[in-house]
């Protein structure tokens, strides 16, 4: 028997190429479980059933929590009010609100919270300094990667404070990401956070009585909320303070990090940091009701026992928590940065991406703020389901807090969703809403994105003589016609079926009479009787034809800017998809094994891997939308040099049983 080289050259080669893959890159695609995204977000128009049924059972559970259960959470609403808006990042798509039935009898605030009454959004306003940062950033005035020390100074303080020179903290190493990312190492407070100012005793906690040294602020919560700190204190205050960690060791949470931040934009812009902020944010986002101004009683949600903190002037700390702000408004930035997220500010740098983990967990982040989570108990198997279908869906959020308030925004860019909680009483309902919004929300949205893609890209592909393949240059079979011609013909196809699991997958493939399928468990060298699957992702790419029909270079800047889904999806533009061959999990059995297989968790995936002379081999591009049916009638493989025409929508196979499934597995509980 002859050698793999000699009878089949082409196959030694990929092998050969494989091999030195897989000896550069310890860990290839084809080892790893599906790949997140399944698919590109959903379109919330009129016919997106799942989304709309959604939010009714979800405002029948909250009617159902403020009627009179007598209830502990029932009786955090009697003196407490929310607002909660959805949005996509083209409008907003369900509000609603609660106003709290006991109010302060002397200061009641709004007679009834809507999606216009304001709040205190406390460390939210984190995200607008950073935004206001990256912007700065984005017209060359200042960089990301400085030293902080080049736009706030540090020997200003000294007259207020010429001894206290202890300090450990070296500022020239922290940089404006860094302070951004949480990854400083400043101290969380300055002239909050004391215990000292408590009205109980501290020793009744053990601490042993003190007289507070001289060198305390002068300010804030040291002289009970009576007067704003000022920038000279708090530099005069950082004089003599050490740091939690060097820089970019570790992440901790640090209010001082903002406020320094904000002295940053005060000195860069020739203006205040609040002022700045307005004139190139909220103004032009066209935010009237959100402002560092304290709004009239009248718009106010005032928490009952506490309404005098609406009065609180946060000075030098309101770039970390200083914005007043209406759900209604926060959905106008929400919109806002899921459309812009990837060059936000025209900073050159996408937005969401972890900087640092957050000690509190294992699918936790910081980002710039960013509190992001990512979780798999929400969709596949999560919830109770075979663990080994979980997928996971990763949530972006910045939460606040200040006496009376706990809000929080939620933006989840796969799904195209932002959400807004704000809570005014008593804040410890926000997990429940948290729980009762999100989670149903999620599992609703991806059902119409699994709908949605069935109805546009799952079906039949096969090559047609009327449709030629990409290059005249390979060689065909021919056939003759009626008339005596001959007519090229090629035995290539492509099925598209979508799992819930396996999201928009390959389940049929044959290239010039041969079986794919079989071919690539040989080529990715998979593991001996392990179930794979070829998984196809959006790269959220497109590719253009000139007026000539020729494929135009890159993927189109100007469409690559101002895409929207109807410009994507006309027939004049292609979606670039690629191909993943992907391993499945296996269920964990711990119960067979004492190893409970700890490195299968671990996956560095590649997507693009090969190419075949010159174009990858896994690219996939979808041509020739219908505008009013809405599937793709074209699928280009690239590296094969053929255009396959849709022959079968996919109507009437297994999809109807996958979406069926895929409705009880992630259906709103």
């Amino acid at each position: 028997m002859g050698s793999v080289h000699a009878r089949h050259p082409l196959l030694f080669l990929v092998l050969v190429i494989i091999a030195t893959l897989t000896t550069l890159t310890p860990v290839i695609q084809a080892t790893c479980s599906s790949q997140s995204p399944f698919h590109p977000p959903p379109t919330y128009d009129q016919h997106a059933s799942e989304i709309w049924e959604t939010f009714s059972q979800i405002e029948a559970a909250l009617s159902a929590l403020t009627r009179k259960n007598n209830t502990a959470l029932d009786t955090a609403l009697d003196t407490s009010s929310y607002s909660v808006e959805v949005t996509s990042s083209a409008r907003t798509l369900w509000s609603t609100s609660h106003t709290a039935r006991v109010k302060n009898a002397t200061r009641p605030g709004a007679d009834t919270v809507d999606s216009s009454s304001r709040y205190r959004i406390a460390s939210i306003t984190k995200v607008f300094t950073v935004l206001e940062i990256l912007r700065l950033h984005g017209e060359g005035r200042l960089s990301l990667d400085d030293g902080v020390d080049k736009y706030v100074s540090f020997t200003e303080a000294d007259d207020l404070n010429p001894r206290s020179t202890s300090g450990s903290i070296v500022w020239s190493d922290i940089t404006l990401r860094s302070l951004a990312s949480q990854l400083s190492g400043l101290p969380r407070d300055w002239a909050q956070g004391d215990i000292v100012t408590a009205p109980d005793d501290p020793t009744a906690i053990g601490l042993p009585p003190v007289s507070p040294p001289g060198n305390l602020p002068k300010c804030d919560s040291y002289t009970h909320q009576d007067r704003p700190c000022t920038a000279p204190e708090l530099l005069a205050h950082l004089r003599h303070r050490d740091a939690v960690f060097a820089p970019g060791r570790k992440s901790t949470y640090s209010n001082i990090a903002f406020e320094l931040l904000g002295l940053a934009i005060a000195n860069v812009t020739g203006v205040a940091y609040e002022e700045a902020v307005t004139a190139s944010i909220l103004r032009p986002l066209g935010m009237a009701e959100t402002s560092f101004a304290k709004p009239d009683d009248t718009v106010a949600v005032l928490p009952n026992g506490i309404a005098w903190y609406w009065d609180v002037d946060e000075g030098v700390q309101n770039p970390t928590g200083g914005l007043y702000c209406s759900a209604g408004d926060m959905s106008i930035f929400l919109r806002h940065v899921l459309a812009e997220y990837m060059d936000i500010g025209a900073a050159k740098t996408n937005w969401m991406p972890e900087a640092s983990s957050a000690a509190g967990g294992s699918g936790s982040w910081y980002g710039m703020p960013w509190e992001i989570f990512r979780t798999e108990k929400i969709l596949g198997g999560g919830g109770g389901g075979d663990a080994s279908a979980a997928r996971s869906v990763t949530f972006f959020t910045k939460g606040g807090g200040l006496p009376g308030y706990r809000t929080v925004i939620v933006l989840v860019p796969e799904f195209d969703l932002g959400i807004t909680i704000f809570t005014a009483g008593d804040g410890e309902f926000l997990s429940d809403l948290l729980e009762m919004i999100p989670v149903p929300l999620i599992r609703a949205a991806d059902r119409l994105a699994a709908r949605q893609v069935a109805d546009t890209y799952v079906g039949d592909f096969a090559f047609d003589s009327s449709s030629s393949a990409l290059s005249s240059t390979e060689p065909r079979a021919t056939e003759i016609d009626a008339g005596g011609a001959a007519t090229p013909t090629l035995n290539s196809s492509l099925t598209l079926a979508y799992s819930p699991t396996h999201g928009l997958e390959i389940t049929r493939w044959i290239s010039n009479a041969t079986d794919m399928l079989a071919v690539i468990p040989v080529l990715f060298k998979l593991p001996a009787g392990r179930p794979f699957h070829a998984q196809v992702i959006p790269t959220f790419l497109y590719r253009d034809r000139d007026p000539g029909g020729e494929v135009a270079a890159g993927e189109g800047e100007e469409r690559r800017k101002n895409k929207t889904k109807t410009d994507n999806q006309g027939a004049g533009a292609g979606e670039l998809w690629r191909i993943v061959v992907a391993v499945d999990k296996p269920p964990h059995q711990k119960e067979k094994s004492a190893d409970p297989g700890v490195w299968d968790d671990f996956c560095v995936a590649d997507v693009d891997v090969m190419m075949y002379a010159g174009r990858p081999l896994n690219e996939v591009v979808f041509w020739d939308r219908d505008r009013a049916a809405g599937p793709f009638g074209r699928v280009e493989l690239s590296a094969f040099r053929v255009n396959l025409t849709r022959v079968h929508t996919g109507e009437g196979n297994s999809m109807a049983e996958d979406l069926k499934f895929l409705t009880q597995q992630s259906g709103t509980r």
